[in-house]
Parts: structure tokens; C-alpha cells; sequence
């Protein structure tokens, strides 16, 4: 089936492509070098403006061989990161036409033995004050036989600078770029056209030239979460050649796909050609926009609301309880203003973050949900900042600006101001952001295969989802009477809020030694201290009544202990604390993930469970003490034979990362169950379990556990 391989080649790609953070373990094997890498010019010199072409050459030992831009079922593309001075720039890599193989389990991909030069356009500025120039580029790739290696090498060309220049390499350069595909032709020639029929698309090319080639294969190029099988070709009569390709996606507007055409005398001969085909070349297909767009834009939005129960954010949501309880009482207006201020920092956080993971998908990069959290120098930034509202709620420091700026600002403080809320909410979205709330991972995994501007829509959905509760209690004060009126006793809940976030502060401390073990989390806690002692120094001597030398002899004072200590503990000392790997032993009656283990328990016909899960998701946790521990779910486990594996995505793993983009998912939790014996498709569990859901389920598979 085709989500099982491609499910298989994901698991093996991924964790082949953590090794590729490790370039020094990935040249040779067996005392043979397998890949050897070069970077050529086409030029003797390059002339300023003018562009030239660069290419990496990797010559492969015999048998060996590296990936195409899609790699098919297995195998990761070759990458190419150039170190270009200001001014320069590289275009598009251009991919010599690749042969499709077969490995053993029915895995196909796509790639190149023996020789391959990957070409790129390198445009200088139209001035260079040099007279020669070094061009570098990092190159990795991954290369496999009978086993995958990953490999990567630095390299360097050197040109001279000149007002002319000649040809250089001629003779590669002009063979592999008779091996690019070519643009598809005029309609008179060829024409393609697309139609889906159910899980299936069909792909019509209707060409007297092909009809003279004996063999001809199309070769996709997939898109966002559309996961592609093999395709199969028909003939029939007049050169009309039907290429069917099974996909699974759950965008059913998906009506064609990018990719090439190849054709020849032979499968692998020499003399091949391709033609490229996308979306524009075809007729017939209609324009893919998003499927249910409304639907999935209401997940966002229950999802949003959702997220105000979440155990990730109520200790920050009872800041702002705190301030409709300070407001009660005032006028209408100003508790309007509250809180619209406070809706406004929800949604400056959610488009932000929107923004940022259009961008990291422009670059090429893999977006998630949570993906900061992955980050230990953003946990680090957030223990900071929970620190010092915790000490403002306990009275250390007041947060105030200039009289000039209290004006524009209307009192910037974390009691009282518009600036205060407004701040409050962007907070309280920062610690939402570990949670995945039901409905909430269905439409972020919708939207991350989809455009720049679904993923703002949905960001914007989440928002208003998450903010409508505080709408409501902004434009009706009325229910504000359901609330206690103000009075000394608020001093003292204002306190116990304080130790709310500290109890917060604990969390990402622990959060930190997960990622970077108990050094972290010490050389954390001393910079703390510095910052505790620094807010101590601002609200015991910045203050109105002492004179402005002393008041600047502080302020100075205290900018070196934090830039210093943050240097020091931070910058030095946290640093060099060394991440800390998935667990590779079991604990209790779970296995730690890795690929071969999950492949090897299903080929002996284990029913399997996988918990992916991360140290900063308290949803995890919450479905694990509550649901996966209880001692009704770790008997059904045991009564079924099933094996329980837990998948710790705590530093983004980017084995398990695939395997969540894989089920359409954004980040965790998110629970599969494997039925024994391959038998079935995996069952996707939502980000909120029960006890019931787990044992009807289980109960589900039992015979074909017992069949085992």
C-alpha cells in the first residue's frame, strides 16, 4: 500500500538525515572513499554582472549512487549551500535527468550512478573591488548500495576577475546540460492533460513523438502533503501514452502534479530526454485551491478557543482573570480597551509566528507546531521572562516608562495599562504554543501543505479562537459582576499568581534538562539568579525618590550583571552543555523509538503503539498519567501483545519530524497504533485521548493479535 512504503522510506530517510549533521562519518566506508565531490566553473574568469554557471560534480564508486530533488519511496536530494560574498547571487539547482531503481520491498526511487554534476546559475554584482574571488559551497548528499551513507564536503573555486573571459570544463558542462530535461514542447507536439479518478490521477500525453520511442516513464514531483505511489503507463493507439499515479492526499482538488516525462531507446540508455511538465503545460485540470477551506479554518478557530483550557496556559490565562477582577467596577470603555489590548497580543504572537513558518517553508525548511519549544536558547529566553513577571507580581520591581511614555502608552505596567494587557496576551500565546488541541492539529496539517496565505488564514483563525473568550467579557462588563469586587485581598491573589509562574519557571527548567541534561539547567538557574538580583536593584534604587546619578549608576550596574551574566552562563557555560539524545533504553514497559526498531516489531507481526511525544508538552503528559499509565490501559496492552514504543521529539528529531508530517500532523502528541501483521492501515488516535477510546480500539484489534 502505498502510505505503509512510503511510511517505510520516511522512516529511513529521516534518520539518515540526522546523520548529516555529522559530515565527519560520512566520507568513507571501508577504507574506500565512495563519493568524491569537486566544484567546476564554465568560465575562465568571472566578468562583474554578467552571470556563469557553477556545478557539483560527485562521482560515485561503482554500484553507488545519490538522489533526484524527489527522491521517490526512500533516500534524501543532494543539497548545495552556497557562502556567497554580499552582492552575489545563486539560483535554482538545475537536476540532470535521473534513473529510477528498485530496491528489495518494493522501494522505488530516484537518482544517479556512477557521475552527476548539479548545475546552478551564479550571478556576480555589477561591481567587484577585488581581482579574484573565492567561491565556497557546502555539499551534502546521501549515498546508497546495499546500505546508505550521508556525506558532505566544503568546497572552493577560485576566479580570477575580468572585463572578458572564455569557456572553461566545456565538455562536462555541455553534456550534462544536454542531460536536462527540456521544456515542454508546443502543443503541436505533445499534449498532456489530467484527471483524477478517485485515489488516482491520470496523466494523458498524446505525442507522435513519443510514439517512436519504445520507452517512456513519468517521473513526479509532489507537493506539500500529497504522498505519490508508482506510476504505471498504457499505450494506445495515435502515441497516446496514459501514465496512472496513485496518491494519497486529503486535498481532494489535487488534480495533477509537476514532474518530467522521460523518453528513450531504453530504460537507462544515454540518449534519453525528458520534458518538464507542470500545471501550466496541461489542459483539462482544473486550478488546485483548497479543499474545505471553511471547514478547516473552523477547526482553527474551536481549536483556538480550545486552547484557553489547555494545562499550557492556564497559569498565564490567570493574569488576565486577575485584571477583569481589577477592572470590575470601572468603565465600560476602559475594560473594552483591556481587553482588546490583550486580544491584540494574541494575535500579534499568532501572526508573527504565521509569518515566520511562511518564510522557514519558502527557504525549504520542515514547519511545525511548537517548533521554538525545540529550541533550549527560546526555552532559556521564556524561563527569563516568566522570571521577571513573577518578581513584578511579587512586588520586587515595578515595570514603568518615562511620564512622557505613560502618556502614549497608557501606563505600560504588568498591574494596570493597555501595554501591560497587551504584553499579557502575547505571553499567554508564547506557552500556548506547546499544546496541539483537538482540532487544532487537523487544521495546522491541513494548512502547512497548503499556500503562504492558508497558513496566515488559519494563524488568524487560531487566534480569533483563542481571543473570543476574552471579546465577550470586554463587550459584556455586565458578567463582571459575577466576579469579586476589588479590595486588599487582591494584593495577596496577585502573589499567588507569582507562584503560579514560578511553578511555570519549574516546567521550562525541566523542560531544559530534557534537552540539554542537568548542566543546563544549573548554568540556567546562576544567570536567573544574576537576572532576580538585576530586577532586585531596579526596584530598591530606580526609583523617583533617589537622584538621577544614583539612579544611572544603577541602571549601568545592572545592564552589566545581565549582559554579563548572560554572556558568561549563557553564551559559555550553557553552550558547551551537550544535547541530550533520545533515551535509548526502555523505561518500564516502553521502548525507545528508533526506525529499525518499529520496522523490526512490525515484521514479526507485532501489534505496535507509538507515543510521540516531548518533554514540553504538558498535553502529553496529561494523556499519559491520566490515560496511558492508568493501570485499565497498561493491562489491556499487555492482554494484546502489543508493544508500546515512545517516539521523544523533545529536540526535534527529524526522524520522528517526518513520521508526523507523514500523518498529516504538525507537531505532538499524536498517538498511532499499528495493527499486528501489517494488517490494516495504522490508526491515528486524536491529540486527546480517553481511557475508553484506548480499550475500544485495542479491543478492535484483539483477534488479530490472537490470529498472531
Amino acid at each position: 500500500m502505498i502510505a505503509w512504503r512510503r511510511l517505510h522510506g520516511a522512516i529511513f530517510a529521516a534518520v539518515l538525515l540526522f546523520g548529516l549533521a555529522q559530515p565527519s562519518r560520512a566520507q568513507t566506508y571501508e577504507g574506500r572513499e565512495l563519493v568524491q565531490a569537486s566544484l567546476l566553473a564554465d568560465v575562465s574568469a568571472v566578468v562583474p554582472g554578467k552571470p556563469f554557471t557553477a556545478g557539483l560534480l560527485l562521482k560515485m564508486a561503482p554500484h553507488w549512487h545519490t538522489y533526484w530533488k524527489f527522491s521517490g519511496d526512500a533516500g534524501l536530494p543532494s543539497e548545495i549551500k552556497w557562502n556567497l560574498p554580499p552582492g552575489w547571487k545563486a539560483g535554482e539547482i538545475q537536476w540532470p535527468i535521473p534513473f529510477r531503481m528498485m530496491d528489495p520491498g518494493d522501494i522505488e526511487t530516484y537518482g544517479y550512478e556512477n557521475e552527476v554534476m548539479l548545475l546552478q546559475e551564479i550571478t556576480p554584482p555589477a561591481s567587484i573591488a577585488d581581482s579574484s574571488v573565492k567561491l565556497s559551497a557546502e555539499a551534502t548528499w546521501l549515498v546508497c548500495e546495499k546500505l546508505c551513507i550521508p556525506g558532505s564536503a566544503k568546497l572552493q573555486v577560485d576566479l580570477a576577475v575580468a572585463n572578458q573571459n572564455a569557456a572553461a570544463n566545456e565538455e562536462i558542462f555541455s553534456r550534462y546540460r544536454r542531460s536536462l530535461p527540456q521544456s515542454w514542447p508546443d502543443p503541436k507536439v505533445a499534449r498532456a492533460s489530467w484527471k483524477r479518478n478517485g485515489p488516482e490521477l491520470q496523466l494523458s500525453v498524446e505525442s507522435a513523438v513519443l510514439a517512436n520511442y519504445p520507452f517512456a516513464e513519468f517521473f513526479p514531483l509532489p507537493e506539500g502533503n500529497v504522498v505519490v505511489g508508482h506510476p504505471r503507463i498504457e499505450r494506445g493507439a495515435g502515441g497516446k501514452i496514459t501514465f496512472r499515479v496513485p496518491i494519497e492526499t486529503d486535498d481532494q482538488k489535487v488534480t495533477s502534479l509537476n514532474g518530467i516525462v522521460v523518453f528513450g531507446q531504453s530504460a537507462n540508455g544515454a540518449e534519453r530526454n525528458a520534458w518538464s511538465l507542470s500545471t501550466s503545460n496541461t489542459i483539462g485540470s482544473t486550478a488546485s485551491l483548497p479543499s474545505g477551506l471553511a471547514k478547516f479554518l473552523l477547526f482553527g478557530f474551536l481549536g483556538g478557543f480550545i486552547l484557553n483550557l489547555m494545562p499550557c496556559v492556564l497559569p498565564v490565562i490567570s493574569l488576565k482573570i486577575f485584571g477583569f477582577i481589577q477592572h470590575a467596577g470601572q468603565s465600560r470603555r476602559r475594560i473594552l480597551r483591556s481587553g482588546l489590548a490583550f486580544i491584540a497580543g494574541i494575535f500579534a504572537w499568532f501572526v508573527g509566528l504565521a509569518l515566520l513558518l511562511i518564510l522557514l517553508k519558502s527557504l525549504g525548511r520542515e514547519i511545525t507546531w511548537a517548533f521554538q519549544f525545540t529550541n533550549p536558547y527560546f526555552v532559556v529566553g521564556m524561563s527569563a521572562v516568566v522570571l521577571v513577571f513573577a518578581l513584578n507580581l511579587f512586588g520586587v520591581f515595578e515595570i514603568s516608562l518615562p511620564q512622557s511614555a505613560n502618556r502614549g502608552l497608557l501606563g505600560w505596567t504588568a498591574k494596570e495599562g493597555d501595554a501591560g494587557s497587551f504584553f499579557q496576551g502575547v505571553f499567554a500565546t508564547v506557552l500556548a504554543t506547546p499544546c496541539t488541541a483537538p482540532f487544532l492539529g487537523t487544521a495546522l496539517g491541513f494548512a502547512f501543505t497548503q499556500s503562504g496565505w492558508t497558513i496566515l488564514l488559519m494563524f488568524v483563525a487560531i487566534a480569533a479562537g483563542m481571543s473570543s473568550p476574552y471579546l465577550l467579557l470586554s463587550t459584556q462588563p455586565a458578567w463582571l459582576r459575577l466576579l469579586p469586587k476589588p479590595g486588599a485581598w487582591m494584593e495577596r491573589v496577585k502573589q499567588l499568581m507569582g507562584f503560579l509562574l514560578l511553578a511555570t519557571l519549574l516546567f521550562l527548567l525541566w523542560v531544559l534538562g530534557a534537552e540539554r541534561g542537568v548542566e543546563a539547567i544549573i548554568w540556567t538557574s546562576c544567570f536567573l539568579l544574576a537576572l532576580s538580583v538585576a530586577c532586585w536593584m531596579k526596584g530598591a534604587f530606580i526609583v523617583p525618590t533617589a537622584s538621577a546619578t544614583a539612579r544611572f549608576i544603577t541602571l549601568v550596574l545592572l545592564l552589566v550583571l545581565v549582559i554579563g551574566s548572560g554572556w558568561y552562563f549563557i553564551g559559555e557555560k550553557f553552550a558547551a552543555a551537550n544535547t541530550v539524545p533520545s533515551a535509548t533504553t526502555a523505561q518500564g514497559d516502553w521502548q525507545p523509538f528508533t526506525p529499525e526498531r518499529l520496522q523490526s516489531e512490525l515484521e514479526q507481526g507485532h501489534a505496535v503503539f507509538v507515543d510521540f511525544t516531548a518533554a514540553w508538552c504538558l498535553t502529553c503528559k496529561f494523556n499519559e498519567a491520566t490515560v496511558l499509565e492508568s493501570s485499565a490501559v497498561r493491562e489491556a496492552f499487555q492482554r494484546h501483545g502489543v508493544v508500546k514504543i515512545k517516539a521523544d521529539w523533545t529536540n526535534a528529531d527529524p526522524a520522528i519530524t517526518k513520521i508526523l508530517k507523514q500523518f498529516g500532523r504538525p507537531g505532538v502528541p499524536m498517538y498511532v497504533l499499528y495493527p499486528a501483521g501489517k494488517k490494516g492501515e495504522p490508526f491515528l488516535f486524536p491529540e486527546l485521548l480517553t481511557q475508553r477510546m484506548v480499550l475500544d480500539k485495542l479491543d478492535a484489534i484483539a483477534p488479530h493479535v490472537a490470529a498472531e
